[in-house]
């Protein structure tokens, strides 16, 4: 990234650093997540380039360089000790950081029913392809609390929608929303990895997601029932104690965690 990073900070400044990045739908999707860590410790959400109006650099197009930007960013704030909290694209670009992350800063990885590799009879939806309600039937476990119809919405935030996922498929490389080269490279990730996954999914399904875990060599799958894509909003309280139990377990540690409650 060659351009000023937007993101937001907040928490303690001596508290363990939670690097939360969100999904195709924004930094607001994933703002509940940073609100709950910065409770208590060090938070920071940055905004993809490209996404809610900021500016994409020239060259910048894919999830590895998004990835390599990020870890520029724990480079220069000498971060260490950092949980790494991913949702959907996010999870990608966790799952790609911890792949290249060679010095060991990122302690704990929770991918959120992430995107970002090929697994076999188990294709990431089109997303591409669905209109609104059909976004809120496959993301969604009750898809009528979170429909919203366009027409209802003012044309800034429409047109920022639009920006959004026009950023989503740049990012992304289209509806397979995945990288071949990624998979093979997740064994020698060290840092111990939370795949947790909503259960009512249909953008990418939990046996999507268990073969997601499965490529890791120190990960564990965790399923939220009553929730899909987005757990954390649907089932807030058991998708926190999930991440909190995790976020106690590893931090400076590196050894297998327990499993959790």
């Amino acid at each position: 990234m060659t351009s000023p990073l937007t993101l937001a900070e907040s928490g303690p400044i001596d508290g363990r650093p939670v690097l939360v990045l969100h999904g195709g739908g924004g930094p607001a999707t994933v703002a509940p997540i940073a609100e709950h860590f910065a409770a208590t410790t060090r938070t920071l959400l940055p905004t993809h380039p490209g996404w809610d109006g900021t500016a994409r650099p020239e060259g910048l197009s894919s999830v590895a360089g998004l990835a390599a930007g990020y870890l520029r960013l724990l480079r220069d704030r000498r971060l260490s000790d950092v949980l790494v909290v991913g949702s959907s694209l996010g999870g990608w670009i966790g799952a790609e950081l911890a792949a290249a992350d060679t010095e060991g800063l990122i302690s704990g990885l929770v991918l959120m029913n992430a995107v970002g590799i090929e697994v076999a009879g188990e294709p990431v939806q089109d997303f591409f392809a669905l209109d609104a309600r059909g976004v809120a039937e496959h993301a969604y476990h009750d898809s009528e609390r979170f429909y919203v119809d366009p027409a209802t919405l003012p044309a800034e935030r429409l047109a920022v929608l639009r920006a959004n996922s026009a950023a989503l498929r740049v990012f992304s490389g289209g509806p397979g929303m995945s990288d071949p080269a990624l998979r093979p490279r997740l064994a020698a990730v060290e840092a111990p990895t939370l795949v947790l996954w909503g259960e009512s999914d249909r953008i990418a399904t939990p046996a999507y997601g268990k073969e997601y875990a499965a490529s890791f060599g120190n990960a564990r799958f965790e399923t939220v029932a009553e929730a899909g894509h987005l757990p954390h909003l649907e089932q807030p309280a058991p998708t926190f104690a999930l991440l909190d139990a995790f976020a106690a377990q590893t931090g400076g540690r590196s050894a297998p965690f327990q499993d959790l409650p």
